[in-house]
This record gives structure tokens, C-alpha cells and sequence, in this order.
């Protein structure tokens, strides 16, 4: 009983820990690149609209970053306390990457800093422009070796097994492992996804408070366009993900997609629910469309959950995460995409209450959509820590005082949470975009306009 208390609460803090920290990572993944892009119009243009957005989204985006340290710092402490089995087997295997996404997340903070003091110190205005792509590239490759670590614990190579132990270590064959070019474009993409619907959730929020500024209007229509090319982006990464399941973990997808049986001309199953039987019942079928997400084949042949044994199998709940995932894609894809029928026409205003309203909601959305990714791909990779070479209850630790741990970080994480709640809020609360449009850039200094 003690083992399985054990293992339990070694995953109630896994989950904790990452839940909490994907929030900050995705952040720190993506709103670089929309600060960036903000200051760049804003000097192509020559619009003070633009580089207040970046310097707003920079000031806030520190203390974003402040957090996601500490959590960082968590995950790693975490790693050695509740998997003491699994970092003795596999920490020689997953070294590199984890020291390189140290190594990138330092590159990015470095370059971060000197961006933010350096506004307004170079003559032209390029420059320091320039000093924002480091932390993007950071931040990118920050999220790829990470992403690396949990491809490898997927789809497992680069070593040999002699006597328990991990041998004749390939750490760059580990790293490119399978998993790797279909997890990091899907994680990149939807982070900046998330991140645009964020901001834009923000902007719209704020134009419901007060009256529409030209200084949320433009960060909105920006926030929108942006959602909807990366929610594009995104669905190809979901193909592309289905496709890597279909060869690679073909027991994830059929659990995820509820296909019990191997046959050819296999049926997309969306919603329903299991009876006692484990049979579909509600559902709503696609015809022959699973084999075709997984083989671009209306008739190709995919593995069904017969196909493997009963304790190897992932739960089955892991369908409602699934579809809920790809529902708030295409909820994000198709808001953006009415936003800009609406702008275009110009038969309703585009600010309208109902339309600002479902971009607020959003933002959340767009976070929840992340943790339910991340809830499939852990959850679906059950029982396996390693898939096909350690358990979750092989990797676990046995300390009897696991369920303190749990409580200790929670603690933790709360305070983190209210303290960057309250930060921000200060931040920003008492210091309008419009008062500060005109403390930062007077009207004297457009020239553009």
C-alpha cells in the first residue's frame, strides 16, 4: 500500500510542478517574439502605438521570467527528490539537454536585460531592435532542448543496457530522437499561439473596461492575426504529431482516439462516452478519417488497442483531453478568423461586445488547450516513465516523507502565484497605455503620423 501511496504522490507533484511551470514557460517562449514584432512595426511604421506595446510587454514579460526561475528550478529539484531511480538509469542520457536548456535560458535572460536597459540608447532605433532576436532565439531553444529530454522519454535511443545500466551513452543520437522534430515544432507553435491569444484577450479585456485607444485596437488587430497564423501552424503540428503516433506509439493514438480494434478504413471518433462494456456510445464518427490523419490513407490499416497488453495500455480518459485540445484550436482558429471577416466588411463593429467577450475567453482557453496537451502526452505514455524500459512505479522514490513534499511545494506554488498576480497588477493597474503614450512618447516626437 505504502508503494502506491508512494507513486501517487510522486505524480501529484509531477503534476503540480510541470501544470504550473508550463504556464511560465509558454510565456517566456512567446512573448518575445511578439515584443519583437511590436517594436518592429513600430519603427517601420514609425508609430508610437507599436513601441509601447513592446515596452509594456517587456516590463511585464520580467516578471513572468522572475517566476518561471523559480519554478524552473523546482522541476529539477523535483526530478532528483521524486525519480531518484529514473535520473540514476537515464540522467548520464539526458545531461546535454538539460544543461543546454540552463545554457539557453541564460543566453536569453543575459540579452533580456541588456534589451531593457538599453531603450532609447541607441541612435538608431534598429539596433536595438536587434538586441531582441537573442531572446527569442533563447527562448526557442530553451523550449527545443526541454522538449528533447520528454521526446526521449518517449521514444528512448542513443545508449545500450548492460547489467541495468545505461551504456555506451550517444547523447546526440538521444536528443534526435523520433519525437524530437514533431514535439518541438508543436510546442513552439502553440506557445506562440497561446501567447498571441493571451495578448490579445488583454487588449480586448481592456476595450471592454474603457473606451477603445488606438493603442488596443492595434495591439488587438496585431494579437489576431497572429493568433490565426499560428493556429495554422498549430494544426499542421497536430497532423504531424497523429502521424508520429501512428508509427511510433500507436497504443497513445488508439487510446486517444478510442480505436479498439486494428482495421483498415479506421474512423475518427470525436466526444461519446464508454459504457460498461467499453464500447462508444454519443459519439459523433468520421468516416475513415483516422486512417487518413494517421497515414494521409482513407484505407490505411491502424494498430488498435488489441494489439497490445492489457498493463501497457494508457487510460482510456486521456480521448476527452484530445478532443477538448482540438476543439479550443479550432475555437482560437475560427474567432480569429471571424474577427478579420467582420474587420473586413465593415458592417459591424469589429469591438463589439459579443466578439470581445469570446476573445477574452480565449486567452484562458488558449492555456487550458496547453495543459491538456501536456496532460496527453505524459498521460498517454503510461505505465512508462522510459517508455519500454522503466515504470512510473520503478522511477518513484519510496521516502515516506513524499506527502510532505507535496505540500511543500504547493505552498510554494501558491505563493508564486499570488505574488505574480499582485505584480503585475501593480504594474500596469495605476499606469493606463494612454498615460503612459504620453509620458514615453509625446506627440511632438511622431513624425510618422
Amino acid at each position: 500500500m505504502m508503494e502506491w501511496d508512494t507513486v501517487l504522490m510522486s505524480r501529484l507533484i509531477t503534476t503540480l510542478t510541470l501544470g504550473f511551470h508550463i504556464i511560465f514557460a509558454t510565456i517566456g517562449v512567446g512573448v518575445p517574439l511578439m515584443i519583437t514584432i511590436a517594436e518592429f512595426i513600430g519603427i517601420k511604421k514609425k508609430d508610437r502605438n507599436y513601441l509601447l506595446m513592446a515596452r509594456r510587454w517587456a516590463r511585464g514579460f520580467v516578471i513572468t521570467v522572475a517566476i518561471g526561475v523559480v519554478t524552473g528550478t523546482a522541476i529539477g529539484l523535483q526530478l532528483s527528490l521524486v525519480w531518484p531511480n529514473f535520473m540514476q538509469v537515464a540522467g548520464n542520457v539526458i545531461a546535454l539537454p538539460l544543461f543546454m536548456e540552463v545554457f539557453a535560458f541564460f543566453f536569453e535572460a543575459i540579452f533580456l536585460g541588456i534589451y531593457l536597459y538599453t531603450w532609447d540608447r541607441f541612435k538608431n532605433q534598429w539596433m536595438h531592435w536587434i538586441l531582441s532576436l537573442p531572446v527569442v532565439v533563447g527562448g526557442a531553444l530553451s523550449a527545443m532542448f526541454i522538449t528533447m529530454v520528454n521526446g526521449f522519454m518517449n521514444t528512448p535511443q542513443g545508449f545500450e543496457i548492460a547489467n541495468g545500466q545505461f551504456k555506451a551513452v550517444d547523447p546526440i543520437a538521444a536528443m534526435l530522437n523520433p519525437a524530437t522534430a514533431s514535439k518541438v515544432f508543436h510546442v513552439v507553435s502553440t506557445a506562440y499561439l497561446t501567447v498571441a491569444a493571451m495578448l490579445a484577450a488583454i487588449a480586448a479585456f481592456s476595450i471592454l473596461l474603457r473606451k477603445a485607444t488606438d493603442y488596443h485596437k492595434k495591439a488587438l488587430k496585431l494579437m489576431m492575426f497572429l493568433v490565426l497564423l499560428f493556429s495554422i501552424l498549430s494544426a499542421v503540428a497536430g497532423d504531424v504529431s497523429a502521424k508520429f503516433l501512428a508509427e511510433h506509439q500507436p497504443e497513445k493514438l488508439a487510446a486517444a482516439e478510442w480505436h479498439f480494434e486494428t482495421e483498415k478504413g479506421a474512423d475518427l471518433i470525436l466526444f461519446g462516452w464508454l459504457n460498461d462494456d467499453n464500447e462508444v456510445v454519443g459519439e459523433i464518427r468520421v468516416p475513415q478519417f483516422l486512417s487518413f490523419l494517421a497515414f494521409n490513407d482513407f484505407q490505411a490499416e491502424v494498430i488498435g488497442l488489441e494489439a497490445f497488453p492489457d498493463d501497457e495500455l494508457p487510460p482510456l480518459w486521456i480521448h476527452y483531453t484530445f478532443d477538448f485540445m482540438v476543439m479550443i484550436g479550432f475555437f482560437l482558429m475560427s474567432l480569429s478568423i471571424l474577427y478579420f471577416i467582420v474587420h473586413f466588411m465593415k458592417r459591424l463593429d469589429v469591438h463589439n461586445k459579443f466578439i470581445l467577450s469570446l476573445i477574452v475567453a480565449s486567452g484562458p482557453l488558449a492555456f487550458i488547450a496547453i495543459e491538456l496537451g501536456w496532460i496527453l502526452a505524459e498521460e498517454g505514455r503510461q505505465p512508462w516513465i522510459l517508455r519500454g524500459y522503466m515504470t512510473v512505479s520503478e522511477a518513484a522514490t519510496t521516502s515516506p516523507y513524499i506527502s510532505l513534499m507535496f505540500f511543500l511545494f504547493l505552498g510554494l506554488y501558491i505563493v508564486l502565484g499570488v505574488l505574480c498576480i499582485v505584480t503585475l497588477r501593480k504594474l500596469f493597474k495605476n499606469n493606463p497605455a494612454e498615460v503612459e503614450l504620453e509620458k514615453k512618447f509625446p506627440l511632438k516626437r511622431e513624425d510618422g503620423e
